[in-house]
C-alpha cells in the first residue's frame, strides 16, 4: 500500500467516525528532515564520551586460528 492509499484508507475513515481528514502525504517532509538536521548540528557525539573511551581500552583478543599465547598483528 503506497502514501496515496493510507491516505484515502484513513480519509474514509474519518469520515465515517466525523472527524477532521488527515493532512496530505508529503506535507510535513521539509519541516521533519529541517528538525533531524537540526538535532545532528545541535547533539553531535564527541569521541571522547565515557562509552568511546571504555571500548578503547579493552584488550585484543587473539584471532581465531592462532596457537594460544601467540602475538596479534
Amino acid at each position: 500500500m503506497d502514501a496515496i492509499q493510507q491516505h484515502m484508507l484513513d480519509s474514509y475513515r474519518t469520515a465515517r467516525r466525523g472527524e477532521s481528514a488527515p493532512p496530505l502525504p508529503g506535507r510535513y517532509d521539509r519541516e521533519t528532515v529541517r528538525t533531524i538536521l537540526e538535532y545532528r548540528r545541535t547533539h553531535r557525539a564527541t569521541p571522547h564520551t565515557a562509552w568511546y573511551t571504555r571500548l578503547t581500552r579493552l584488550p585484543r583478543l587473539p584471532r581465531r586460528g592462532s596457537p594460544r599465547g601467540a602475538a596479534t598483528r
